[in-house]
Parts: structure tokens; sequence; C-alpha cells
């Protein structure tokens, strides 16, 4: 692979993990009450009832981080050539991925889990390629 490619490459993956997750986040915060409503409806009968807020707060928290790490990532990707930051966006958004996941198993919603397998795919190849080499 050529280092151009490689360097699309990072920049695509760390752009595309900030519009997932700053969107997510986003709409987390300025919709909070609307997905408070829904979450707490989706898991209504699992073990996570009780906790739906504290649910919904930490992943706004992961999400936008991921999301802000992984856009600041891209920037300075772009400008020096330097993918630390956004490999830590990947690393967080992998992580708000399998909190996604584990919430969706728990839920008994397992094909709402099955979707998220492609992105966390994503995740583990963009800490691959944003990665130390």
């Amino acid at each position: 692979m050529t280092n151009t490619t490689f360097y699309l490459l990072q920049i695509l993956v760390s752009a595309f993990l900030a519009v997932l997750f700053l969107q997510s986040g986003i709409d987390k915060i300025v919709d909070r009450q609307g997905n408070l409503s829904w979450l707490s409806g989706h898991f209504a009968k699992s073990p996570l009832a009780r906790i739906v807020p504290l649910m919904v707060t930490v992943i706004t928290i992961l999400e936008v981080a991921a999301g802000t790490l992984s856009a600041v990532g891209c920037a300075i990707i772009v400008f020096s050539h330097n993918s630390t930051v956004a490999f830590y966006g990947a690393v967080v958004s992998a992580i708000a991925i399998l909190c996604l996941f584990l919430g969706q198993r728990m839920a008994k919603e397992y094909a709402g889990a099955a979707v998220l397998v492609p992105y966390f795919l994503l995740a583990l190849v963009a800490i691959y390629v944003l990665g130390p080499h």
C-alpha cells in the first residue's frame, strides 16, 4: 500500500467515525427526553430498566468523546500526518459500540445487536490503521 493510500484511509476512517458519533451524541443531547422515553420502553423488560438515564448519560459522553477525538484527529492527520488523536477516537468508538452492543443483547434485541457488528469491525480496522506502526 502506498503512503498516499494509507494516508487517505486514515483520513476517511477517522472522518466516518467523527460523523457517526458526533451525530449520534449530539442527537442524544438535543433530544434527551425523546431518547430517554424510547430507551425506557426498549429496556423495560431487561435488567437494565432501572438505569436507563445513567446509560444514556454514559453513552452520550462516550459518543461525543469518540466523535470529537475522531474529528480533531482527522484534522490533525490532514495538517500534520499525525494519527495519535484519531487513534484514541477509534478506541473510544470501539468502547462505545461495545456498550451499545451489550445493551442490545441485554434487551434481547438481537437484530439491533447484529447491526452494530459492521460498525465494530470498522472501529477495529480504524484502530489498526491509525495505531502506531
